[in-house]
């Protein structure tokens, strides 16, 4: 079916689909990646051996109470990131003491559908870890993790009670996204930097284990994680609300701002080859009959003159713009139906040299990503969405084939 494997995943519904498609990246990547791995994994070494002397019975067992949980993908780029740092996790562990702690990988759960969303994991969760572990810790395949810092935030932090830690994120206006909740202040809510990594205390996972089991979620339907999860935590003001930990840090792992952070991000741009030809992406825009008249001119206006390929997809086909009519109804809510059939359309009526397809919204900004450089090396980001990236953004998604 896909004429080559795919290069990156969006953790989305939608995206599940595409993620079959997905792809190694070169060796130049790899050995890349593996020189960035050593040197972060070399000084987290340094700084922890001086300070094992006295500690590794005390540290093996805080160690045990911790479920390293990291927020893997089922393509071999990020398998192979997540099994890395799980590594990392286990050396760091090693050189401490005898013990090591649990790391769970979220794509080898595979018996929890839609694991990726985490809440289905709580039963287990508390079913497995609940008698001998204290905290459930998640992170991100690309977060560096200094155990020692980490248990000691940790220590400052009652286990025996609900806790919910991260480096807290807030909406500075109400956004589309989140539904508007808040509305009249939404600096009020917290949620967590995934990147940053964020942690539960069992008791609270042993209660929401409880009420899932007790109250099953309504929805499989989901937009932003992060943010659901911290809204289904605090359950409308009875649960608790995260606790803003300044130990979990995004800084760059290389940052002097960094010394006093328990977890950092590896943050570095991956050789990915020769810059990708405007005749190699084939643009596919999802839009609807009731947005021709407003946004399709804004498309048309600004960035459809840099797409070689492109067609827009719709409940109705309009000469003038023109669109595809995929006999798909509009929903208001969900909508794999028209992006499984874009897949479809792409597949059989697309010459295989097209190897990259971008599926993109109606309100999707498509840029250069380094304009001076290669102005035909695009960028996709939603409008409001945050920095562009290069294969997928909150806005759009990318696969090649």
């Amino acid at each position: 079916m896909p004429r080559r494997e795919a290069r990156g995943c969006l953790a989305t519904p939608c995206a599940v689909a595409a993620c079959l498609l997905l792809s190694l990246f070169t060796r130049a990547l790899a050995l890349n990646i593996a020189a960035e791995e050593l040197k972060d994994q070399s000084k987290i070494l340094v700084s922890q051996t001086s300070w094992k002397n006295g500690n590794s019975r005390k540290v093996s067992k805080e160690l045990k109470e911790i479920v390293f949980v990291i927020q893997s993908q089922r393509n071999s780029f990020h398998s192979k990131r997540a099994n890395d740092l799980k590594q990392n996790i286990l050396k760091q562990a090693a050189a401490l003491g005898k013990e090591t702690p649990t790391v769970l990988l979220i794509h080898l759960l595979e018996r929890h559908e839609g694991a990726w969303t985490i809440l289905p994991l709580m039963h287990d969760f508390s079913a497995s870890y609940s008698r001998n572990s204290s905290w459930i810790f998640f992170c991100e395949e690309d977060t560096r993790i200094h155990i020692v810092r980490l248990l000691e935030t940790l220590r400052r932090y009652d286990k025996s009670k609900d806790f919910f830690l991260g480096k807290a994120l807030h909406d500075d206006e109400s956004t589309i996204i989140h539904h508007y909740a808040f509305a009249e202040n939404p600096t009020i809510f917290k949620f967590p930097d995934f990147a940053a990594g964020w942690a539960l205390s069992m008791p609270l996972v042993n209660k929401l284990a409880k009420r899932l089991k007790n109250e099953p979620l309504k929805s499989d339907f989901t937009i932003d994680l992060k943010y659901e999860i911290a809204l289904y935590i605090w359950e409308k003001g009875n649960g608790p609300h995260l606790t803003p930990v300044p130990e979990f840090c995004t800084e760059d792992v290389d940052s002097p701002e960094t010394a006093h952070c328990a977890t950092s991000f590896a943050n570095f741009l991956p050789l990915c080859g020769d810059p990708v030809k405007k005749t190699d992406i084939f643009v596919a825009v999802k839009t609807c009959r009731k947005f021709h008249g407003d946004r399709i001119p804004i498309v048309k206006q600004t960035w459809e003159r840099e797409a070689a390929l492109i067609e827009y997809y719709s409940d109705y086909m309009e000469t003038s713009i023109p669109t595809v009519d995929l006999g798909v109804p509009n929903t208001e809510r969900g909508h794999c139906g028209k992006t499984f059939a874009i897949l479809e359309r792409f597949l059989n009526h697309h010459p295989s040299t097209t190897p990259w397809l971008v599926i993109v919204d109606d309100d999707t900004l498509i840029r250069s990503a380094s304009p001076e450089k290669d102005p035909d090396w695009p960028a996709v980001t939603g409008m409001g969405a945050g920095e562009p990236c290069t294969y997928t953004a909150e806005g759009g998604l990318t696969a090649a084939f």
